[in-house]
């Protein structure tokens, strides 16, 4: 996993950037908390050069450091243990208003805890922080920010003894190396000359056996002893000259070529005497050992971007990034992308154009334009290689310097004579007369009326792009060159632009993948929008999304879910309390009403209404969170009940009174698959689950059994437990209001209650009291009585397998008739009602008999298909004798561990998004395993199984449990803790059959193990079982 950007510079960093997009960066988490950042603006402009800049910049960071540590001089000790990193903003980019190292990238981090959007300075700060800084000891990185440096993952250097100075070269061929820098190193690595510009023989001499040469690109580095030589710097004359506190104390400015005087400032460092003179040139210097070159990785890459140089001259990518890059671009930009293979350039916007997509060819760029640009663009015939762009200025002092005449200069890809005849403007309109002719000195771009305001897209360039539009309208408006726009540009408003782009951005994609039923995570964009202040407008959108999304409830119960996140987000992290916790407020019921009453927009906004007073502190947000999960889950409730058209229930001869209808089920064992069942998995993803069913100790562990009585009444009975120790419960119902709590899952009886009202024995809500529907429906009253011989919290899917039996006693006794299929969407449907959730592999598993595997299609409503293995008889055989189930003295606590799964499905977080497929793959490789006879593979299965259930639900490994598996391990082909696991069972596939005595001897001579206990296991092939009358 990606670590925070900045990791690295655990002691303050210190970059020559714009503050503030730091601090917005450093509150993201992308830069460590506590890390320092500043500004340090050249003490003279222009002229100074990066090497006089940089000797600035570490004169500051020094001074800061020493008034922090106490002092009151600068003083080279406080460098000891730091880590500084000193960026370097270029020159003007004419592509771009906030320069290179702020220009958006069509990147994506998905790593990213809080979404934002990817500059080249991130993806350099990424790759400084992970892969080329980390384990260098104290001292300075240099680099500009003019490049994207991206290395290899296996790129490693060794700093081991390591002082001095160290630069990263990367790798480039003769003919690019002509008009940049080359480092010329020894054997050993250690840098003998810089050769700029040279000529190709002298450059050959520096190629390394690969025949690239080291270019001068990268990052430098300087270590703490030599850090001291650079402060010397700032009461050294001339050099003073390049830093403030030479400026402020009346020291002359250095006028040099920047690039000179960087490249002489990496020898500088190592004079041996300096002599007092007017140019630091005229210095005598000498080159020192410890410069050493780094060498290039093979397939390091680094992009320039130059003004200067036209696309088709750069690196072309290879056909797969080609590819890569467009699908990436793609995904992020939402547009018609198209990449011409021989050029890097490609074609991209960064507006949101709501009006539909905008075909943009190959070497066009868009960028900066409003939305209400977009209808304007559409009208346009574009053609490749065309640029339009919006720039925020601010309109003042103009100083205009004319370029050299340019013969061969062209404008929209024409003569300026085509641009002439075809519009009827004169050069005079353009330059004046006598004035030096240049694109860059064309005062083209309209940007503003005398009585209108600020000019849109559409007046002056989409005219000159042969849009709509009259010369006279152009000449009337105020124009401005490309040079007065960028020596005019607004950088803090371009900035705030984006900001409030990438926000409506956000929005606009949260409701696209949310309409989309996408897995994508959208954590990310809400912790952004929250520490943004966007919060506002993105509780709208989503409240917007719930009560539109009535077609499909899947959509409005994960939009809730969401809410409940960004109020969870603004209470902050480990504030306000813990997320699972009761929902019941009566200040929320008036809302949850109109929800349960099918009113999906007057709820959704019930709830807003409501949500607005608990907003001022972190524990009402957490508990505001709570009910909008609950309100959630009742959505969640009502589009899984739309299964229950696949209930197919008939009447048949209805039994006397008195006469019983027993029924009796086997227990289930999950082999792979669960929690892919549980919706919204099940109907948003797809599950599958293969699952065995089998007799414990013998006997099938659960039943049911019913009958009519002559009195109008409902006589509940339900018992757990082994004969003698079996505790029985005996509810009666005589009135309607007695079943008021049949949804109410702790209530006494409430599955019984809710199998009475689901089942249509009787109907609740109702104006017929309860002895008249029994009397005019069944002629008498029902007794129902169930029980099971497993312990609560088994992990056997008792709870679900129990009310498919007492449905299936409660039909027979009044005369109805069903299938299996039928019995088993009725059991998701009441469990829909007893609003205990739950998937539906528990009922598959115990209703039918055998292995089976179960599927759910991606879709709503939800339908279960069930598929018996046909698996040969010697092969179940083994299978029952290597299987063995092992109660673990602990019980599980399910109902948490499916609150936390669905939230963080419902967050799309991607380690579980990940692990729903594999879940999945696992089951469908666990069901050819078993048809294919292998019990190896099924045991590789149960392993894979186990590992997926701790990822959905952690903490469900308890210690004792961890200690009785690593016990176990030696006799096992496979095992896992059955059903959502914290406790229960644990079964095991064991390497050689009837293995209970062994089991048990290993366990008994494990230390910390208690309450324990073995149990053979039977295969049990028929399922849910009638028994006789009685």
């Amino acid at each position: 996993s990606e670590s925070p950007l900045g990791t690295f510079w655990q002691t303050p960093m210190f970059l020559c950037v714009c503050v503030s997009e730091l601090e917005v960066r450093q509150q993201r988490g992308g830069l460590l908390q506590g890390t320092l950042l500043l500004t340090v603006s050249d003490p003279q402009e222009p002229g100074l050069g990066s090497g006089g800049a940089t000797l600035n910049a570490l004169l500051v960071a020094a001074e800061h450091l020493s008034a922090r540590a106490g002092y009151t001089v600068v003083t080279a000790d406080v460098l000891d243990d730091a880590h500084i990193l000193i960026l370097h903003t270029g020159r003007d980019f004419p592509w771009d208003s906030c320069g290179r190292a702020f220009c958006w990238l069509p990147v994506e981090k998905p790593a990213q805890t809080v979404q934002g959007p990817v500059c080249c300075l991130d993806m350099l700060l990424d790759c400084l922080s992970n892969q080329v800084c980390p384990g260098s000891p104290p001292g300075v990185w240099v680099c500009s920010t003019d490049m994207i440096l991206t290395m290899p993952t296996t790129f490693k250097m060794s700093w081991e003894g390591f002082s001095g100075v160290r630069v990263l070269a990367l790798p480039g061929d003769v003919s690019y190396a002509a008009n940049h820098g080359v480092y010329f190193a020894d054997e050993q690595g250690r840098v003998r000359d810089i050769i700029y510009k040279g000529s190709e023989e002298r450059i050959r001499r520096a190629a390394q056996p690969d025949g690239m040469v080291p270019l001068v690109s990268g990052p430098v580095f300087f270590c703490r002893r030599v850090l001291e030589r650079l402060l010397k710097a700032h009461v050294t004359p001339p050099l003073d000259g390049c830093t403030y506190m030479g400026m402020d104390s009346g020291a002359p400015p250095i006028q040099v070529c920047s690039l000179h005087l960087y490249f002489s400032f990496l020898i500088l460092i190592f004079f041996t005497s300096l002599c007092a003179c007017h140019s630091p040139f005229h210095l005598l210097y000498q080159f020192h050992s410890s410069i050493s070159l780094h060498p290039p990785p093979s397939n390091a890459v680094l992009f320039f971007s130059r003004f200067t140089q036209s696309w088709s001259s750069y690196p072309a990518l290879p056909p797969s990034g080609l590819e890569e890059l467009k699908r990436r671009i793609k995904c992020v930009l939402k547009t018609f992308i198209s990449l011409c293979p021989r050029k890097l350039g490609c074609c991209m916007t960064f507006d949101l154009f709501s009006q539909g997509p905008v075909d943009v060819h190959s070497g066009c760029l868009l960028s900066g334009l409003e939305v209400t640009s977009s209808s304007h663009i559409q009208q346009l015939a574009l053609t490749n290689d065309h640029i339009i762009q919006g720039h925020h200025i601010q309109l003042g002092e103009m100083k205009i310097t004319v370029s050299c005449d340019d013969d061969g200069a062209t404008f929209l890809n024409h003569r300026w004579s085509d641009l002439y005849s075809r519009t009827g403007i004169q050069p005079e309109d353009l330059w004046g007369s006598g004035r030096s002719q240049s694109l860059m000195e064309a005062r083209l771009f309209p940007v503003f009326q005398p009585r209108g305001g600020a000019v849109g897209l559409e007046v002056g360039v989409c005219w000159l792009l042969g849009g709509p539009g009259a010369l006279e309208q152009w000449r009337a408006v105020w124009r401005l060159s490309l040079r007065e726009v960028l020596s005019l540009t607004d950088q803090e408003g371009e900035l705030r632009w984006r900001e409030a782009l990438f926000f409506q951005v956000g929005r606009r994609r949260v409701m696209d993948n949310l309409k989309s039923q996408s897995d994508r995570g959208l954590l990310p964009s809400f912790r952004a929008a929250v520490l943004g202040g966007q919060h506002e407008e993105l509780l709208c959108t989503l409240d917007s999304i719930a009560a539109g999304s009535g077609e499909n409830l899947g959509v409005a119960a994960r939009c809730l879910a969401c809410i409940a996140d960004v109020l969870a987000c603004l209470a902050g992290e480990g504030r306000g309390g813990l997320r699972s916790g009761p929902a019941a407020n009566p200040a929320w019921s008036h809302a949850f009403s109109i929800l349960e009453q099918g009113d999906l927009l007057g709820g959704v906004q019930a709830l807003a209404t409501e949500r607005a007073k608990w907003l001022s502190r972190p524990d009402l947000l957490v508990r505001a969170a709570r009910h909008y999960e609950a309100a959630g889950q009742v959505l969640l409730r009502q589009a899984v009940m739309l299964s229950q058209r696949f209930i197919y229930i008939g009447q048949g001869e209805v039994p006397p009174l008195g006469e019983w209808q027993d029924v009796e089920c086997p227990a289930r064992l999950d082999l792979s698959g669960g929690w892919s069942d549980t919706p919204p998995i099940a109907f948003e993803h797809g599950g599958v689950v293969v699952n065995v069913a089998v007799k414990v100790d013998g006997r099938r562990p659960i039943g049911a059994r019913a009958r009519r009585i002559k009195e109008p009444r409902l006589l509940l009975v339900s018992s757990s437990g082994v004969q003698d120790d079996a505790i029985a419960m005996e509810t009666v119902c005589e009135r309607l209001e007695d079943l008021k709590d049949h949804c109410v899952p702790y209530a006494p009886a409430a599955l019984l209650k809710a199998v009475c009202v689901c089942s249509g024995l009787v109907t609740y809500p109702s104006r017929q009291s309860l002895d008249e529907q029994l009397l005019q429906r069944w002629g008498g009253g029902v007794e129902i009585h169930t029980w099971s011989l497993l312990p609560h919290g088994s992990g056997l899917g008792t709870s679900s397998i129990l009310a498919g039996a007492v449905l299936a006693a409660v039909y027979r006794c009044t005369g109805r008739t069903y299938d299996t299929d039928s019995l088993i969407h009725a059991v998701l449907h009441l469990e829909q009602m007893l609003t205990t959730g739950g998937g539906w592999q528990d009922q598959v598993g115990g209703l039918v008999g055998g292995v089976k595997v179960a599927r759910s299609k991606a879709c709503l409503p939800l339908r279960v298909e069930v598929e018996r293995l046909p698996l040969s008889d010697d092969f179940l055989l083994s299978l029952q004798q290597h299987l063995l189930l092992v109660y673990t003295g602990k019980t599980r606590l399910a109902r948490n561990l499916l609150q936390d799964t669905v939230r963080r499905w419902y967050s799309r977080v991607p380690s579980i998004v990940e692990n729903a497929g594999q879940l999945v793959d696992n089951a469908e490789e666990c069901a050819r395993a078993c048809t294919e006879g292998s019990l190896p593979r099924l045991g590789a299965c149960l392993e894979r199984y186990w590992g997926q259930k701790k990822v959905m639900a952690p903490g469900c490994e308890p210690a004792a449990v961890r200690t009785m598996m690593d016990a176990l391990r030696p006799l096992a082909l496979g095992q896992t803790l059955a059903g959502a696991g914290g406790g229960g069972f644990l079964y095991l596939l064991t390497r050689q059959p009837q293995q209970g005595e062994a089991v048990r001897q290993v366990l008994n001579n494990t230390q910390g193990l208690r309450d324990f206990s073995v149990h053979p296991v039977e295969l049990d092939m028929d399922g849910i079982s009638l028994l006789k009358s009685s």
